[in-house]
């Protein structure tokens, strides 16, 4: 129940084509707190409650939890979500042994274009394409929970 996840800045749309699939998501936050992130993601069909904790020091590792929940009572909780609900479109694509989830931001998030990849190991060896660009790993700027009260459109420069 630990997620191990480095998070990368994209410099280019090249992942599209390298793409196996296609996800539209919407999410909101239950609660932020830097201690226990309560998010609430629907994924095309599908729906999650997730409780994340704090992050390490690098913000490469922190506690997650999630469990699958109807559609429905996911829309009703998107409804008590904190300040701004966060709209995306998820790209994923294969490269060595590990996957990359590339996140384009929509609303007033839009320009914002980011990749994750987990892994096994801290240690792990990542091999990064050249679309991938700058590394934001624990970046707090750059966590949802906080583009969702700190958007994009509004710091970006």
């Amino acid at each position: 129940m630990i997620e191990i996840e480095r998070k990368y800045l994209v410099n280019s749309k090249d992942y599209r084509s390298l793409a196996y699939s296609k996800t539209h998501i919407i999410q909101g936050f239950l609660n932020s707190h830097p201690d226990r992130v309560v998010r609430i993601r629907i994924a095309d069909d599908n729906a999650f409650l997730t409780v994340k904790g704090r992050s390490n020091s690098s913000g490469t590792t922190r506690f997650e939890w999630e469990k699958k929940i109807p559609v429905s009572e996911a829309e009703l909780l998107l409804e008590l979500c904190e300040k701004e609900i966060l709209e995306k479109i998820r790209y994923c694509v294969k490269t060595g042994n590990h996957i990359i989830e590339v996140d384009e931001f929509l609303g007033s998030n839009e320009g914002l274009v980011v990749a994750e990849i987990e892994s096994e190991n801290v240690n792990d060896n990542i091999e990064v394409p050249a679309w991938v660009g700058l590394e934001v790993t624990g970046d707090i700027k750059y966590y949802n929970s906080q583009l969702s009260k700190y958007p994009f459109n509004e710091w970006k420069g």
